[in-house]
């Protein structure tokens, strides 16, 4: 695959209030810092640049994030109001998303529940990485719940690796490569929490992708798929052998699943799935009320829960 560059920027989902791109991998969301050549931000501000908002410090509203490493559908609010029921959404937990993974060794379980509690590590020379409660160092866990549905068996630059799907019930920093490094079968290229080191030099990538997501606000049902980067056609190193579960019927099973319920009991935008706009078709209709004050500040405490960490 291509390296990123300012100029292939991929939308997979665009109204008259969000935008949902397919991030690149290795690709930062913004950065303060000069030395940071290429953001997500600039991309943004490079295709849109009549959608750059003055009033915010990186001109976007980014509903939520994807570290550094990992690619896949990361959804844009366009205004404050769209920015308000995104987090409205996150924080009562109504968002479905689910990740495609490439992993270390071969799952002999077809689902698996990964429910270790996460938290910050204090151990000297590990900042900015997370922990299972219990290991040394481990502060403040807090519950954490993955479900893992395997989806193929087979070789990774002739070593064992599993493919699978990844389905986060929570929201905590790192927290699929944490569940899946716990589980003895780390995310492949993942350097933080992977195998010792100078097993994980042999992949271009980490092999974690953010397939679908959706948000579904009042008045707008979000719903983003990206394709699956993780095909011998892309990449001559992954060699499927087994099919444990056809990856079409767990997408279908996705979108049919229900929203759950909002916790004011009103109706949620994506009861019942629905189509992604097409080319050229109008975006929903939408009615917004302004976002006040309270509710800014309380939506950029809660956004900085998932503020990304440097990555070591």
């Amino acid at each position: 695959m291509e390296p990123g560059s300012v100029e292939n920027l991929s939308i997979v989902y665009r109204s008259g209030d969000f935008l949902v791109v397919n991030k690149h991998w290795d690709l930062r969301i913004d950065s303060k810092t000069w030395q940071e050549t290429l953001t997500l931000q600039k991309q943004l501000r490079h295709r849109f640049p009549e959608l750059a908002d003055p009033d915010t410090c990186y001109g976007f509203r980014f509903c939520h994030q994807l570290d550094f490493s990992t690619s896949g559908a990361l959804c844009v609010a366009l205004n404050k109001a769209a920015a308000g029921s995104a987090y409205r959404c996150f924080k009562e937990r109504r968002v479905t998303k689910a990740y495609l993974a490439l992993v270390r060794g071969h799952i002999q379980d077809s689902q698996v529940t990964i429910s270790y509690a996460i938290g910050r590590n204090s151990t000297e020379g590990r900042a900015h990485t997370m922990c299972i409660e219990g290991t040394q160092g481990c502060e403040n866990p807090k519950p954490s719940l993955t479900e893992l549905v395997v989806l193929e068996h087979g070789l990774y630059a002739g070593d064992p690796v599993s493919k699978v799907l990844l389905k986060p019930l929570t929201g905590r920093t790192h927290q699929l490569r944490v569940h899946c490094s716990a589980l003895g079968h780390p995310v492949v290229g993942d350097l933080t929490y992977g195998q010792a080191a100078g097993r994980e030099d042999q992949p271009f990538r980490m092999m974690l992708h953010a397939f679908y997501l959706r948000i579904p606000t009042r008045a707008e049902c979000v719903e983003a798929c990206t394709p699956d980067p993780f095909l011998p056609a892309l990449d001559a190193c992954w060699s499927p052998h087994v099919l444990v579960q056809p990856l079409d019927q767990l997408f279908q099973a996705l979108r049919a699943a229900p929203d759950p319920d909002p916790m004011d009991g009103g109706p949620g935008a994506c009861s019942a799935p629905t189509l992604l706009p097409g080319p050229g078709q109008p975006p929903p209709p939408c009615t917004k009320s302004p976002e006040t004050e309270a509710q800014r500040a309380s939506c950029l405490q809660w956004l900085s829960e998932w503020t990304l960490e440097p990555d070591n």
